[in-house]
């Protein structure tokens, strides 16, 4: 890190800095984000470190008054592919809380000594460190945010004894449980949810993102009601409802419904990647404004997000089943499988009645994908070697996978093009640069720029907006009247 920028965004208290590095103040013994409104300490008793964690085991505990723990991700971990990238994903996903540094060790394909010396060297603490500062955070927001017993929440947060979590929380935040869940004044909410905000970095657009997720919505995994997107999510302990409001005041409201609570880490990583909401819009718009094509559209609409998902595996199927149909043909497909083949689940908040099938499911029952999907044969086909591949964990599309393996995996499959390796690249795996030259939205919106629109001359042309060409793709699909770039009408 580099010293003099990181004095000068907390001397300016510049908010998007919040989250790529930690601000600490040896005078008082607390670390906070860039943006902490609080006086601004002496340069002499600065120190700087690239995560909270790493600030923890130098002794510091987190500020009351700016929360460094609720602040956005660092955006270089939505960015980068590398092995820490890549353990970092799967730590914010609760893989240490689950089957520990050895089996992050093993996803990633590195030894655990090696794993954790790279880590170390690049964020200041190990994984362990990481996940036990996520594990504080994680239980802090369920003190705050539920009802449930305090015991309840040690154990769901993934304590082994009540003198733990007590402990954690003392260490880190310097309250107790009981304080913490005090000073929320929260007001009572429904029982058996978990309510809470995820912050973001501005400029934000809203009407692609959750514009896209309902016009694309899965009948009976998603819906729009009462002004919030809602879907049903797997989890590693059991299946959840996500139900999400457009932003207020710098932060997306958020419902969770959790069938396990040991579920929460997953849960809201996956929310803030379905979200986009790590991203650095300012530098991604930056860049993008230099082409004189894109230009006027991002100045027009600055901060557009990239809607992914909440679930990968079922991503990847649905986007073969989109295959050469419209927006209306491949949900009527996808509804039909989840009826089909779908696990049902309970919402008394609303309409949603099962998870998406697992990949697993369709290859065991091959006659019924038959039955309920009326395309062409070889598509079938396709689908079926997707879900193979899924299944038997030849492709892997979790938040530790491979990108560039995973689009070689998926081009080698039978029926698969690049319009569908892209699509999966950009909305399951997360890849800022993918980009869907031969759609027909970008190829139509490319015609009305002036740009080429043969797939190979018009990569060639979209080669400089690189790596966030998966952006520029939305600024092209906003050209259209299409209902993927509309927020639904509020109630």
């Amino acid at each position: 890190m580099d010293e003099t920028a990181c004095r000068a965004a907390v001397r300016s208290r510049d908010s998007r800095f919040d989250g790529r590095f930690i601000h600490a103040v040896t005078s008082t013994g607390i670390y906070c984000r860039p943006s902490c409104p609080a006086r601004t300490p002496a340069e002499a008793h600065m120190r700087f470190y690239p995560t909270a964690a790493a600030a923890q085991a130098a002794g510091y505990r987190a500020c009351k008054r700016c929360r460094p723990d609720a602040s956005p991700g660092s955006p270089e971990w939505d960015v980068r592919r590398d092995t820490v990238a890549r353990a970092v994903r799967l730590i914010a996903d609760g893989l240490v809380d689950r089957d520990g540094v050895p089996g992050l060790a093993g996803a990633v394909g590195y030894s655990q000594r090696q794993l954790e010396r790279l880590v170390q060297a690049e964020l200041g603490a190990g994984p362990l460190a990481l996940a036990l500062a996520r594990r504080a955070q994680n239980a802090r927001t369920l003190v705050e945010s539920t009802d449930l017993p305090m015991a309840q929440i040690a154990f769901a947060a993934g304590y082994r004894s009540i003198r733990a979590f007590n402990d954690a929380l003392r260490a880190v935040y310097a309250s107790t449980p009981s304080d913490l869940r005090a000073a929320a004044r929260r007001a009572p909410g429904p029982p058996g949810v978990i309510e809470l905000r995820l912050t973001y970095r501005r400029p934000l657009e809203v009407s692609n993102l959750l514009g896209h997720l309902v016009a694309t919505a899965v009948p009976g995994v998603e819906e729009w009601r009462d002004g919030a997107y809602r879907s049903t999510v797997r989890l590693p302990h059991g299946w959840g409802i996500v139900a999400v409001r457009p932003p207020h005041d710098g932060a997306f409201t958020v419902r969770l419904r959790l069938h396990d609570t040991r579920d929460l880490p997953a849960a809201v990583a996956r929310t803030r990647r379905m979200l986009d909401l790590d991203a650095d819009p300012v530098a991604v718009d930056t860049a993008l404004a230099d082409d004189p094509h894109l230009a006027p559209l991002v100045a027009a609409v600055p901060g557009r997000r990239v809607p992914r998902t909440l679930d990968p595996q079922a991503m990847a199927l649905r986007a073969v089943l989109g295959q050469q149909v419209s927006t209306a043909a491949a949900r009527t497909h996808a509804g039909r499988l989840v009826e089909a083949l779908g696990d049902p689940v309970e919402d008394p908040d609303g309409g949603l009645t099962h998870l998406f099938p697992t990949a697993g499911a369709l290859v065991e029952h091959p006659e019924q994908v038959a039955a309920a999907l009326a395309m062409p044969a070889a598509r079938r086909t396709t689908l079926l070697a997707l879900a193979t591949s899924l299944a038997d964990g030849t492709l892997r599309l979790d938040p530790g996978a491979d990108w560039d393996e995973a689009r070689r995996t998926l081009a080698a499959l039978p029926g698969v093009g690049p319009w569908t390796v892209e699509t999966v690249a950009m909305r399951a795996l997360g890849d800022p640069d993918a980009f869907t030259a031969t759609d027909l939205g970008v190829k139509a919106a490319a015609r009305t720029l002036g740009l080429p629109t043969g797939g190979a001359a018009l990569l060639r042309a979209a080669a400089h907006w690189a790596p966030w060409r998966a952006y520029a793709v939305q600024h092209l699909w906003a050209l259209s009247p299409h209902p993927v770039n509309q927020l639904p009408e509020q109630p």
